[in-house]
């Protein structure tokens, strides 16, 4: 009998064992870890994978707020334009009437001709370098404008033209948009000329330059 439990006994403290026992606790500790760590990892990609979902929609927000900015402020652009072509117009209608308070005795207005041309320089994009946005330039338009005013005088003595220059010059729509020091220019002044049965007169042109504006 006491034979028997010593072999039991000596069974239960077989070192073999407890390693083999040892073991396989580890390994399915092992196992557990990595069955928890594969989940961990599979969440985090899930969320990773929800993360620039997110960050992609934002992207494409951004970027049709981009455009959306440029569509409106390209629109107050040509808003701009428009007002300030309105505003500074010439106004033809104006002009007739300046001329129409003008009246000098035996001097007679032919022909009244307005030159209106515009010269463009274009303008240049929005760029972006190392340091930033470069704000581009936007078409400027230069406008010039000459009138030029052809009158006979067919005063005794040929010399009311003078007079008429004169009072174009003093003219209150004249002084306030043409050139200070150069008001009304004499261009052209013909010979003494008559036709049968009129007296005799002389031809003249007189040449009013506007100040170029920038629009």
């Amino acid at each position: 009998m006491n034979e028997v439990l010593a072999e039991e006994d000596l069974r239960r403290r077989d070192p073999v064992k407890r390693s083999i026992f040892i073991g396989v606790f580890l390994v399915a500790l092992s196992l557990v870890w990595f069955s928890s760590a594969a989940l961990e990892y599979k969440l985090t990609q899930e969320k990773k994978a929800q993360v620039e979902i997110e960050i992609d929609s934002h992207t494409n927000e951004y970027a049709q707020v981009k455009i959306d900015i440029k569509k409106i402020a390209d629109s107050q652009h040509r808003l701009d334009a428009l007002l300030q072509l309105n505003t500074n117009r010439f106004l033809q209608g104006t002009l007739l009437n300046a001329l129409q308070q003008i009246y000098v005795p035996n001097v007679q207005l032919l022909r009244v001709k307005l030159d209106q041309s515009y010269t463009f320089k274009e303008g240049t994009q929005d760029k972006t370098n190392a340091f930033g946005v470069v704000k581009g330039v936007p078409t400027l338009s230069t406008e010039h404008i000459t009138l030029t005013l052809d009158g006979k005088d067919f005063s005794a003595n040929l010399d009311q033209m003078n007079r008429y220059k004169e009072m174009l010059g003093k003219l209150d729509y004249f002084k306030n948009n043409l050139d200070p020091n150069n008001l009304v220019k004499l261009s052209n002044l013909s010979s003494p000329q008559s036709s049968f049965g009129s007296k005799t007169f002389v031809q003249f042109t007189l040449e009013c330059r506007f100040p170029t504006k920038a629009r």
